[in-house]
C-alpha cells in the first residue's frame, strides 16, 4: 500500500525540479559582473563607465557575493535541519533578501562604493546562498536513482541564467543605466523565488522513485547521514572545502574580468562581452556534462579530469592570440561548472542526503575564501596588467587541489 502510495507521488518530483531550475537561474547574475564592472568603472577601455573608482572596488563586490553566499548557505541549512522551517519559508526569504539587496544597489554613488559592497556583494550574497543550497538539497532528495545528474541539472541552471542575464543585461543597462538594471533584476528575484516557493518541498521521509531499489553502495560514497557537527569532526570536510577552494581560482579569475581581459586583449566590446557568454554557457553545460560523467566514473575521477582542464586552460589564456580567446574562456567555464557540479554531490556521497544542505553551506566556505583571494589578486594585477601572473597562480592553485583530491577516502561509516 505504502509503496503504490509512493508510486503515485513519484510524478510531483517534476515539479520541485522545475522550480528549482527557474530560482537558480537568478543566481546565475552572480556570473555577469563582468558586464556589470564594464559600465561601472571608468578605465582606459570604458571611458563612458559611472565611477571612477580602482577595478578592485568592482571585484571585491563580486568576491563579496561568492563569499557570504557561504554564510547565507549555512543558515538556510540550519533552518530546514530544525524542522521548524520549511523549504518553501527559506525560499521566499533568500529571494527577499537577495532582491531586495539588488534594489538597494541603484542609489549607488561614485562616494558610497561602501554601498554596492553592502548591497550586491552582501545581501545579495546571503540572499542568494539560502535559495542556492536549499534547492540543491531538495532536488537531490526527489532524485536518489539520479543524483549526479540532477545535481547537475539544478545547478546548470545557474549557469543558463549567466548566460540569458548577459543578453538582457547588455540590452537593458545602455537604455535605462546599470543601477537601474539592478533595480529590475532585484524585483524579478523576488517575484520568481516567491512564486517558485510554492513548489519547493522536501519528500515523504521514506520516499523511493517507483520501481527503484537502492544499489549497493559504490566505493566513495556512504549509506549514512551525517549529522553537521559529526561532519566538522572529519578530515574529509575540510579536505574536500580546501579542494573546492583551490578548484575554483581559475573560474573565480576569469569571471569578474573577462570582458576587461578581452578588451585589453584588442577584442571589440561586443565580442569582450559575447565571452561573458560564453563563460555563462559552458558553465551551465559543464554542470550538467560532468554531473552526469560523475555518475559513470566517479566523482573522485571526475575531479580530478577537471582539475588538468582547468590548468592548462587558465594557463592557455597567458599567451593565446586573440582570436581563440573566446575558446579558452569556454574550457574555462565548462571546468569551472564541473567544480560546482560535481562538488555538492561528492558532499551527499560522503555525508548523506538528510543534511547536505548545512554541510555543503560549510564546505562552499573554501569557495567563498577562494573567490575573495582570486578577485582581489587578478583585480590588483589587471592594473598592471599582470594577467599571465594571475593565471599562472590559478594553474598552481589547480595542481593544489589534484593533490587532494587524489588523495582524498570517503569518511569512514559511523559507529551505531
Amino acid at each position: 500500500m505504502g509503496q503504490n502510495l509512493m508510486a503515485v507521488k513519484a510524478p510531483n518530483r517534476v515539479l520541485p525540479l522545475i522550480a528549482g531550475i527557474l530560482i537558480q537561474m537568478c543566481c546565475g547574475t552572480a556570473y555577469i559582473w563582468g558586464i556589470f564592472q564594464s559600465y561601472l568603472i571608468i578605465t582606459k577601455n570604458t571611458p563612458k563607465a559611472l565611477f571612477n573608482w580602482s577595478p578592485t572596488y568592482g571585484t571585491l563586490a563580486y568576491a563579496l557575493l561568492l563569499s557570504v553566499l557561504t554564510a547565507g548557505s549555512v543558515v538556510g541549512g540550519k533552518s530546514q535541519q530544525s524542522g521548524k522551517v520549511q523549504p518553501k519559508a527559506i525560499i521566499v526569504i533568500g529571494g527577499l533578501v537577495m532582491g531586495g539587496g539588488f534594489l538597494l544597489a541603484q542609489f549607488t554613488t561614485d562616494a558610497t562604493p561602501w554601498l554596492l559592497w553592502l548591497s550586491y556583494g552582501i545581501l545579495g550574497g546571503f540572499g542568494m546562498g539560502m535559495v542556492y543550497t536549499t534547492t540543491i538539497a531538495v532536488c537531490q532528495k526527489w532524485y536518489p536513482d539520479h543524483r549526479g545528474l540532477v545535481t547537475g541539472i539544478i545547478v546548470s541552471a545557474l549557469g543558463a541564467g549567466t548566460v540569458i542575464f548577459t543578453k538582457i543585461s547588455e540590452i537593458v543597462i545602455p537604455s535605462v543605466g546599470v543601477l537601474q538594471t539592478f533595480a529590475l533584476l532585484g524585483v524579478m528575484f523576488i517575484v520568481v523565488c516567491t512564486l517558485g516557493s510554492f513548489f519547493i518541498k522536501n519528500p515523504p521521509e521514506d520516499f523511493k522513485p517507483a520501481d527503484w531499489n537502492p544499489p549497493a553502495p559504490k566505493a566513495g560514497v556512504i549509506n549514512q547521514n551525517f549529522l553537521p557537527g559529526e561532519a566538522l569532526r572529519t578530515p574529509q570536510l575540510y579536505l574536500v572545502a580546501a579542494a573546492l577552494m583551490f578548484a575554483s581560482v581559475a573560474g573565480s579569475m576569469v569571471i569578474p574580468m573577462a570582458k576587461v581581459f578581452g578588451l585589453s586583449n584588442g577584442l571589440s566590446a561586443s565580442v569582450a562581452a559575447t565571452g561573458v557568454l560564453i563563460i555563462g554557457a559552458c558553465n551551465s553545460l559543464g554542470r550538467v556534462v560532468w554531473g552526469f560523467v560523475s555518475d559513470k566514473i566517479g566523482r573522485k575521477n571526475t575531479l580530478l579530469v577537471l582539475l588538468i582542464l582547468a590548468a592548462s586552460s587558465i594557463i592557455t589564456l597567458s599567451f593565446v592570440p586573440k582570436d581563440a580567446i573566446l575558446i579558452v574562456f569556454a574550457l574555462v567555464g565548462f571546468s569551472y561548472g564541473g567544480f560546482l557540479g560535481v562538488f555538492p554531490t561528492l558532499t551527499a556521497d560522503f555525508f548523506g542526503t538528510k543534511y547536505v544542505a548545512t554541510i555543503y553551506g560549510m564546505v562552499l566556505l573554501g569557495f567563498g575564501i577562494g573567490a575573495v583571494a582570486s578577485a582581489f589578486i587578478v583585480g590588483e594585477l589587471s592594473k598592471i596588467k599582470a594577467f599571465s601572473t594571475a593565471f599562472t597562480i590559478a594553474a598552481i592553485a589547480a595542481g593544489i587541489a589534484f593533490v587532494i583530491v587524489l588523495l582524498l577516502k570517503a569518511p569512514k561509516e559511523k559507529l551505531q
